[in-house]
């Protein structure tokens, strides 16, 4: 039996990454391409907010903290020292996970957790951005504009199928360390730490270290979110990368599709771009997308507590069992 779930979940895998690779040659129309690259954009952030928050059970109200940090890294290293774009990438991860560290450090050495963690990180968001409006090195107000000069080197495509599988790579890389963090020592911990702190701490883990590797990992996959997303807009400013929208919307993919899962973040970002695009294909209303998300969001923790993936199992155990019984 355990063999079998586990060749289901290798099956499940390659599905979707099939899926996911043919999607930009089924779907070549820009509208379409752009659409794949807003969901993968938000399934990779918002899996970044759930090792922290699903797994870890680490709640934040200011994931976007990272998203800043990592989009201001690469930028200010392309524009101001003419480092090449790709460069950003490795850097914004770094430099996500040192803000992941700094805030894990002084958060949990100060025993500050649940809803005093959460806001906590809003705080660090807050003061981010304040600094990044204030400073020259970042634009200010006006924020950084990063030249057009579209070639596959300078990370700016000519077609936005490019775009698309640099963030489905990013995507899959983040899914990756999900399923690692199901099977591994280290996701166990982290299991542990979510259900019970003090459980955790009798049986020998150590509870500070654990948290603050797990929001430094968080962080750095955020940060690279930030990198990709000023490469594909080619525009940053304080409001944009350190928006408490954007700490929403990760928390939101996460809760709708399901916190604490390997796909729960996919489900949760298809379902907020398709959302989006409708409210804008419909309607001029600003922020309406996020409106009828956010009662989606109530509408589903009332009837559905674990998110739209936990409804997907229920409907395949009842389909395996029907399967079985008329197998019989």
């Amino acid at each position: 039996m355990n063999t079998l779930s586990r060749n289901q979940g290798w099956m499940l895998h390659g599905g979707l990454l099939a899926i996911a690779v043919a999607f930009p040659f089924v779907f070549s129309s820009s509208f379409a391409v752009n659409f794949g690259v807003l969901a993968l954009f938000y399934a990779f952030i918002g899996q970044s907010w759930n090792i922290a928050g699903g797994f870890a059970g680490q709640l934040s109200f200011g994931h976007v903290v990272f998203f800043g940090a990592g989009a201001y890294a690469s930028t200010i290293l392309q524009l101001r020292f003419g480092f090449n774009p790709w460069m950003g990438l490795p850097a914004s991860a770094l430099a996500g996970g040192l803000v992941g560290f700094v805030i894990a450090f002084l958060s949990f050495r100060a025993g500050l957790k649940g809803s005093y963690f959460a806001l906590i990180t809003l705080a660090f968001a807050e003061v981010l951005r304040i600094v990044a409006n204030s400073v020259e090195i970042t634009g200010g107000g006006l924020g950084l504009l990063i030249p057009a000069k579209p070639s596959a080197a300078n990370f700016q495509f000519p077609e936005r199928i490019g775009f698309y599988f640099v963030i489905l790579a990013l995507t899959v890389l983040s899914i990756a360390i999900a399923i690692w963090l199901k099977h591994s020592r280290f996701g166990a911990q982290l299991a542990a730490i979510r259900e019970n702190e003090d459980a955790a701490r009798a049986l020998g883990i150590n509870i500070f270290n654990e948290k603050v590797k797990v929001l430094m990992l968080s962080g750095a996959l955020c940060g690279m979110g930030g990198a990709f997303f000023s490469q594909y807009f080619l525009y940053i400013d304080p409001t944009i990368v350190f928006g408490v929208d954007k700490s929403v919307e990760m928390l939101l993919v996460s809760m709708v599709g399901g916190a604490g899962t390997v796909y729960g973040p996919l489900i949760g970002a298809v379902l907020l771009a398709a959302v989006g695009d409708a409210a804008r294909v419909l309607t001029n209303v600003q922020g309406l997308s996020l409106v009828i998300y956010g009662t989606l969001l109530v509408v589903i923790i009332a009837f559905l507590p674990n998110g739209l993936i936990d409804l997907f199992q229920r409907l395949f155990k009842r389909r395996n069992g029907a399967g079985r019984k008329g197998d019989a």
